[in-house]
């Protein structure tokens, strides 16, 4: 099956008074049509703004994406006009974003936000658009949908702000959606009902999913690929039932080391990750995750390694094999 979605080389920079953060360095990607794929790393290591640079949204100064392709459906987003990308964004690859308190226009009706993007790409009446508008709300679960049109995002919970948010994504039923942590500010109830809100929503339309979270948890029962970042790199990519029962990247091995468990090593002690997240103002020569990891060597300290593939469908940065200790 050809690759809906292909990002080849990513690069994102941004200018502040220290200097330049190296925010995405060189990062490649592609999703497949209904696939869902999973981004996972601790906050900082460039997932958001992987996205939002595909998609044009990084604020520009001070970002700048300095390399790269965003390939959809044969056409590269990077090198699209700002009319052209707009009428991609919202009809054709949707965000749902981060927070959604922050997230809507506070002087306007949950009505007119949702219905807005009919109007704009498929080119419906006010009329029309609030009516489709009503049956989405419904769809995600918004009591008396019709009658809370005119209302204002105050007057919605944090909750029901995210089935709203979600709602405004899916409404022109994109092929892409792309969910930045969006259960993050809500409690593990509401959470779990946003996440099987959206499994239901993802097989009814047959959307595909790109699922940006620090919470392996999550992935673990939403996502068939999932990719870990670390520094402004991905340093691990395979199959979800691979990464979870074979990591290879140290860092996994320490994500997955924090995650209580249930099943027989449910009385084991939950582990951290000694150390700090990198300073991204340099680019390093060396294993960006070196000054952490017990299993440095030599090599990591000399050389970045890239990407290779170690099994069907796995591949890691690092020079080391952590069953072993010894260099690959």
């Amino acid at each position: 099956m050809a690759d809906l979605f292909n990002v080849q080389g990513l690069e994102t920079r941004f200018r502040t008074r220290e200097g330049y953060v190296h925010a995405v360095n060189g990062v490649s990607f592609h999703l497949k049509e209904g696939e869902t794929v999973g981004i996972v790393g601790e906050s900082g290591c460039g997932k958001s703004v992987t996205v939002m640079s595909t998609l044009r949204l990084i604020p520009t100064p001070p970002g700048k994406v300095t390399a790269g392709q965003a390939i959809y459906q044969g056409k590269d987003l990077l090198k699209m006009s700002d009319e052209e990308i707009r009428h991609v964004r919202g009809s054709q690859i949707s965000m749902v974003f981060q927070d959604p308190m922050t997230s809507f226009n506070p002087v306007l009706t949950i009505g007119r936000q949702v219905a807005e993007p009919l109007e704009i790409h498929n080119g419906m009446s006010r009329a029309q658009a609030l009516e489709r508008a009503a049956e989405m709300l419904k769809m995600v679960g918004i009591p008396n949908a019709k009658d809370r049109l005119n209302d204002y995002p105050h007057q919605f919970s944090g909750g029901m702000r995210q089935r709203v948010m979600i709602a405004m994504a899916l409404i022109c039923t994109p092929q892409v959606l792309i969910a930045d942590e969006p259960t993050t500010a809500l409690d593990v109830t509401i959470q779990a009902q946003i996440i099987e809100l959206i499994k239901r929503l993802r097989d009814e339309l047959g959307m595909a999913i790109i699922w940006i979270t620090h919470d392996l948890g999550i992935v673990a029962g939403l996502a068939k690929r999932v990719m870990v970042m670390y520094g402004g790199y991905i340093i691990e990519e395979a199959l979800v039932k691979e990464l979870y029962g074979h990591p290879q990247h140290p860092y996994t091995i320490g994500l997955l080391g924090s995650l209580p468990r249930m099943d027989e090593d449910a009385h084991r002690r939950l582990t951290s990750i000694d150390g700090l997240p990198p300073v991204l103002l340099e680019n390093p020569n060396y294993c960006p995750f070196a000054p952490r990891c017990k299993f440095a060597l030599d090599h990591c300290w000399n050389e970045n390694p890239q990407l290779r593939t170690i099994g069907p469908d796995h591949t890691v940065a690092c020079w080391v094999d952590p069953t072993t200790g010894k260099e690959r």
